[in-house]
């Protein structure tokens, strides 16, 4: 299964981007013997300013995957069982799973209303920067559980 983090706004060379890609590619790599992966990041600007613009770019990236849109209303899972959603969702037999993270003004209506969930990093507010990069480390985190690795202690 093809896991896309699909993110408003381009990061450039900030430490952020750097730390979401190196997670990026060690769920990559610790993903494929599971089937998992590869894990990319995904970066899109719109045209326009502004969460309507925003909406139709990601709305263009999301044919055929399941979407997991991460949204302060959302459900905040415990990372195991983040881990045993990739699990079913790979075991479903979905081929893409994308999880999104919208701009400074969060997700338009219209991406909310075409995920299949949401996904909250809990009550606090986080830099856009900072969750791309929690939100890889989350993934690398899971597919290390379902791989039986050391990375995660309970």
């Amino acid at each position: 299964m093809i896991i896309t983090l699909l993110t408003v706004g381009k990061l450039g060379r900030a430490p952020e981007a750097a730390l979401a890609q190196g997670y990026a590619e060690r769920a990559t790599a610790s993903g494929r013997a599971l089937s998992l992966g590869p894990v990319e990041v995904l970066e899109i600007e719109s045209r326009k300013p502004g969460k309507a613009a925003e909406g139709e770019a990601l709305l263009a990236c999301l044919k055929d995957s399941y979407v997991i849109a991460c949204d302060e209303h959302g459900k905040a899972h415990p990372s195991r069982a983040f881990a045993d959603k990739l699990a079913r969702l790979r075991d479903e037999g979905r081929r893409r799973l994308v999880l999104i993270i919208g701009g400074a003004d969060g997700l338009a209506p219209e991406v909310l209303a075409r995920a299949d969930e949401t996904l909250a990093f809990g009550p606090q507010t986080w830099p856009h920067a900072l969750a791309r990069a929690m939100l890889a480390e989350q993934v690398y985190r899971a597919v290390t559980i379902l791989a039986g690795g050391p990375y995660h202690r309970d």
